[in-house]
């Protein structure tokens, strides 16, 4: 039987696609639900503190500025179902807000933030690539010292290594498209700002680059509606499944996927 479509496609969604298909399936056509992540949780807490000190005008944005949009953004996630949704006991609660607070602190040292000129904080984008949307929400878009257009995308987790960094530059490039084809400007940099070790990866998108961009996400959207027109999502097993809330479904696991399908009504 086919399965219907998603309607859009996100970097995010692209990598859960070619990371496991099936996955991918649970998430994102059976919309099985995933319990919050304290990593995903913490990143999102910081994404929302930096946020918040970009708000601010650029003579202000010190350290101790920073840690009161910290303090701002717990406010605001006490009771919000992401933080909630972990049932951290105060000790752990201690913790988690320790950790979020040195990403802010490790920040300081990738960049001063009093000389960047945002233009754009959590901007969302979306272009049509024939039949298919795609969508993304850039972290922040600024104008660098010659007025070009930057894209910057702040990381939580870890540094990946040499292998694994153009994969991770691959959604920085989807949001350089998005900006080209939404702006009509093709960014001079995109940077992957990891607050965790912290380190700056950057590259210069080219005509190419994004060329190719267009031409991969083109191949995996034909390879989507493949395995909806064939339900065919096959697992991958790899050191992402200790990560995966789906294990229950997937045959790699014992699981069988037609109750995911149960479950959600959709069988």
């Amino acid at each position: 039987m086919a399965l219907p479509l998603p309607t859009s496609l996100s970097p995010s969604k692209v990598a859960s696609f070619k990371d496991c298909a099936l996955a991918f399936r649970f998430s994102n056509i059976d919309r099985l639900p995933e319990p919050p992540s304290p990593a995903a949780t913490k990143g999102s807490l910081v994404h929302r503190a930096l946020e918040l000190l970009f708000c601010e005008p650029a003579p202000t944005r010190t350290l101790a500025t920073a840690l009161a949009c910290l303090d701002q953004a717990r406010a605001e996630f006490a009771t919000d179902a992401e933080f909630v949704g972990l049932g951290l006991d105060a000790e752990a609660a201690a913790q988690f807000a320790a950790d979020a607070e040195v990403l802010v602190r490790r920040y300081f040292t990738l960049e001063d933030p009093t000389t960047v000129h945002p233009i754009g904080l959590e901007l969302r984008l979306e272009a049509q690539v024939g039949s298919l949307t795609l969508r993304g929400i850039i972290d922040r878009l600024e104008l660098d010292a010659e007025g070009g257009l930057v894209v910057t995308d702040y990381k939580s987790g870890k540094v990946p290594g040499v292998m694994h960094e153009q994969s991770r530059l691959g959604g920085v490039h989807f949001y350089a498209f998005l900006c080209e084809r939404v702006l009509g400007v093709r960014p001079a940099r995109i940077q992957l700002l990891y607050l965790s070790e912290p380190v700056a990866i950057i590259a210069e998108p080219s005509a190419q680059s994004i060329r190719g961009l267009e031409q991969r996400t083109s191949a995996i959207w034909k390879a989507v509606e493949r395995a909806c027109a064939n339900d065919d999502f096959r697992p991958r097993p790899s050191p992402l499944c200790n990560w995966c809330s789906f294990q229950d479904y997937c045959p790699s696991f014992g699981g069988d996927p037609a109750r995911a399908r149960e479950l959600v009504g959709t069988g």
